[in-house]
């Protein structure tokens, strides 16, 4: 996982003083690399101690590792096309800037929640879903959107899947779960009542509990068994679960894709869920 994404995920859960590093770094990634910690701690108004404590709590034993570490994020760095403009949008922003600032927050949202995911637990979760006897989704809101669509997809490739967008019945499903059934649940924040209740029913009944959620520690992931983490600008101030949703999505993707890659005979019920569909249309 990237360390700037880590702090920029966590950000507003430090106390004030690292809020205060963790933004300077952020946001001068490469200014921070020429800076000794003594240096930071002046720019920052901070001691150089809590510049070394700072780097310990992201578990770097030194201030070097911290920055040999965000020098590699750097490099790693997914960088906008030409013309793009991040940051939140503005009331008073244009046409233009509006289009720019929505399809940067997208393709950050997705590139950061594809960087911070590693390839094991991804595995982990294909094996999970693979052996599955009976895979439920569960989410609430924009998330049960997310939920409907990889129902939908799974369901194509001849899965036992559940879902429903009442959260009634979603707590009726996960009741009937057993050991080799595994509950797959959406939130972003990881505080949804209904959400929590169903995955901690589904847990009561021995299904394994995956769960897509921020990074941040939240109610949903301590009673997990894997979780699978979405990147969002919208922690903050948001209209509506934008960002937020286009980063499970990226997730769902990838996860289908990857199934369908193990599947042998996933074209043969693709191909089939298409013919069945195709009768219905306009000729």
């Amino acid at each position: 996982m990237s360390v700037l994404t880590k702090i920029i995920a966590t950000l507003d859960t430090m106390a004030p003083a690292d809020r205060q590093i963790g933004q300077f770094i952020v946001d001068n990634p490469d200014e921070m690399l020429r800076l000794s910690s003594v240096a930071l701690g002046e720019q920052t108004g901070r001691s150089q101690s809590s510049v070394v404590k700072f780097a310990q709590k992201l578990g770097y034993p030194s201030y070097q590792q911290l920055k040999l570490a965000v020098s590699e994020a750097k490099a790693q760095q997914w960088q906008a096309p030409p013309g793009m403009v991040h940051g939140s949008i503005d009331r008073a922003d244009g046409y233009i800037a509006v289009q720019q600032k929505l399809v940067a927050g997208k393709l950050a949202a997705m590139q950061q929640t594809m960087s911070v995911n590693s390839e094991q637990t991804v595995e982990r979760v294909l094996d999970l879903l693979d052996r599955a006897e009976r895979i439920h989704l569960a989410g609430v809101s924009a998330s049960s959107l997310v939920a409907r669509d990889f129902a939908i997809k799974l369901m194509k490739l001849g899965r036992n899947v559940l879902h429903d967008s009442d959260s009634h019945v979603q707590l009726a499903s996960a009741a009937s779960l057993g050991a080799r059934d595994v509950m797959l649940a959406f939130s972003h924040s990881g505080t949804s009542i209904e959400t929590v209740r169903i995955a901690e029913l589904a847990k009561e009944r021995g299904a394994t509990v995956i769960v897509i959620s921020s990074l941040r520690d939240n109610p949903l992931s301590a009673i997990s068994d894997v979780v699978l983490h979405s990147v969002s600008d919208e922690d903050n101030v948001r209209s509506s679960s934008i960002t937020a949703r286009d980063a499970q999505l990226a997730l769902t993707d990838l996860l289908f894709i990857l199934l369908v890659q193990r599947q042998d005979d996933a074209n043969d019920h693709i191909h089939r869920s298409e013919a069945a569909v195709a009768a219905l249309k306009m000729r």
